[in-house]
């Protein structure tokens, strides 16, 4: 009962701050900028992410019978990792629009114009979900040979190939790959942009600019930190030798799957004066409404 009160918890927050975040880059003019057009891409996502596994998750843990279909699982295996993956790639995307606002301010309209950015979201989307399709069939071709308990709170890859009863080294030789392309690329494409950043901040004569800059890009280098630092780990448990790696990879699943999606509009809400403007601007509208009305 505890497990089942704490993961509605944080779901019913990850469900009202990345939709929060959403309707108010819809609504406030202010924020029709590519950063918040790429904020609402990963917002939308993250809704998406937790809703694939954690309603699956809170019935399982509340039933006696802690079953998911086969048609089910390879469901949720593909959108899951389709959006983590998309999830992966997006970060470079925003890492890269921080780099062009910070080094080159004067011309970012012009760079970040609304078809780039377009592109940019799409180029993200169809990576990661091409990734998940490929990784998802190869993983479901595996024999299992009757062995279907699978060792998570949800269908995810290095759980599903420990139930192969033959050797699965080419399946992991592809998923190490596929780490790379979707995760170790995107990382040195960040490391690069924040790297150029700094430069650029420290260069800056005021302090003011200088702290906002850093604020701004703060915000999307936590959420970075967070989100690969987990999943990035998650790896390093895909075959665990001891019940204890196993309950670390079962944790780490749950972060990056729950915990992370909570955390990000937390993350950018709270160190950014633009959203901060944004709630405030639509809660006086409303109040204001609501005298009119009495």
């Amino acid at each position: 009962m505890i497990l089942f009160v704490t993961i509605s918890i944080f779901y019913i927050v990850t469900l009202l701050g990345n939709s929060a975040i959403i309707i108010l880059s819809r609504l406030d003019a202010r924020l029709h900028t590519p950063m918040y057009f790429f904020l609402s891409n990963l917002s939308f996502l993250d809704l998406c992410y937790t809703t694939s596994t954690v309603p699956q998750m809170l019935f399982n843990i509340q039933s006696n019978s802690r079953n998911i279909s086969y048609i089910g699982c390879i469901a949720q295996l593909f959108i899951f990792l389709g959006l983590g993956s998309t999830e992966c790639v997006l970060l470079s995307v925003m890492a890269f629009d921080r780099y062009v606002a910070v080094c080159h301010p004067l011309h970012y309209r012009v760079i970040m114009h609304s078809r780039l950015c377009q592109q940019l979201a799409a180029v993200a989307w169809v990576t990661g979900f091409s990734n998940s399709l490929i990784q998802t069939v190869l993983t479901f071709l595996l024999p299992r040979c009757d062995q279907y308990q699978v060792e998570n709170f949800f269908c995810e890859v290095p759980a599903m190939l420990r139930l192969s009863c033959i050797d699965t080294w080419v399946n992991e030789v592809e998923m190490y790959a596929a780490v790379v392309v979707i995760k170790v690329i995107p990382v040195g494409l960040i490391l690069f942009s924040y790297i150029n950043i700094v430069r650029a901040v420290v260069r800056i004569k005021s302090s003011e600019s200088r702290k906002k800059a850093f604020n701004t890009c703060g915000s999307h280098l936590l959420v970075v930190i967070m989100f690969y630092g987990s999943a990035i780990s998650g790896y390093a448990y895909m075959a665990p030798k001891s019940n204890s790696a196993k309950l670390k990879g079962k944790l780490l699943a749950l972060f990056y799957g729950l915990i992370t999606p909570m955390l990000n509009p937390l993350i950018y809400t709270l160190r950014n004066k633009d959203v901060k403007g944004a709630i405030k601007k639509l809660l006086g509208r409303e109040q204001e409404q609501g005298w009119n009305m009495a």
